[in-house]
């Protein structure tokens, strides 16, 4: 009727979060504050006019508008985010973080809003042609990570980055042998920015990425899952 129709086009239009009695859990009435690293292509990163933008940037903006919230960026280290969100420094971590069932102990995912894997970055004419090549070679890994375990499996000698953003750089300077990064990540770089890099043809591995939150945040985890929901839905995402 009428009056559900209008009530629909209000939540679509002002974004309201519509179960006013189960209240967000948020440090700050009104907004979200998003942990994001903004150095991290093309997921967090800064435009030419130097503005904060980026895959996830852009699809938390959104999430924000359609729960009424005002989307306010954080930026931190990597190494820095689960001691961060522990002491309630932001809402929610927006940083390419893969859900892993360890992380699940510590912090609450919302459901997984995009599928990457991990990818062996080198230098043209490379020896490297594959993750099996890896042993005794020096790989930068940005410490902390999913790649940080996949490269010491592998036999690699590890060299430790706090921000993916300097590991790559290092391989570009020939100071590391290849680095793990993310496909998508990776490929942005050798499309976009037109780095001298390849990546081998296989993956080592494939997950979800997902927003991370402090436990006990299960109202706002679940606001964020039905806007991401919607969005996949009207084709927004």
């Amino acid at each position: 009727n009428i009056v559900q129709m209008f009530a629909a086009l209000s939540v679509l239009t002002f974004g309201t979060w519509a179960n006013a009695d189960q209240p967000l859990e948020l440090i700050k009435p009104g907004k979200l504050l998003v942990a994001t690293e903004g150095t991290f292509a093309p997921f967090s990163m800064r435009s030419a006019s130097g503005q904060l933008d980026g895959l996830e940037i852009r699809v938390m903006k959104e999430v924000a508008r359609r729960l009424g919230l005002e989307y306010t960026p954080v930026l931190i280290k990597w190494d820095a985010l689960l001691v961060g969100l522990a002491a309630n420094q932001f809402d929610v971590i927006s940083a390419a973080m893969d859900i892993t069932p360890a992380r699940q102990e510590q912090i609450l995912f919302s459901d997984g809003w995009l599928e990457s894997g991990g990818r062996v970055v080198t230098p043209p004419n490379s020896s490297i042609k594959s993750a099996a090549d890896l042993k005794g070679k020096n790989v930068g890994v940005q410490v902390s990570t999913t790649f940080s375990a996949i490269a010491e499996e592998k036999g690699a000698v590890l060299k430790n980055y706090k921000a993916e953003s300097d590991a790559i750089q290092d391989l570009v300077n020939h100071n590391t042998d290849a680095v793990i990064t993310d496909s998508i990540s990776a490929a942005y770089l050798m499309k976009h920015v037109h780095l001298p890099i390849v990546m081998t043809d296989d993956y080592v591995s494939h997950i979800q990425k997902g927003f991370a939150f402090k436990l006990g945040k299960n109202n706002l985890v679940t606001a964020v899952n039905k806007a991401l929901a919607d969005m996949n839905a009207d084709g927004t995402y």
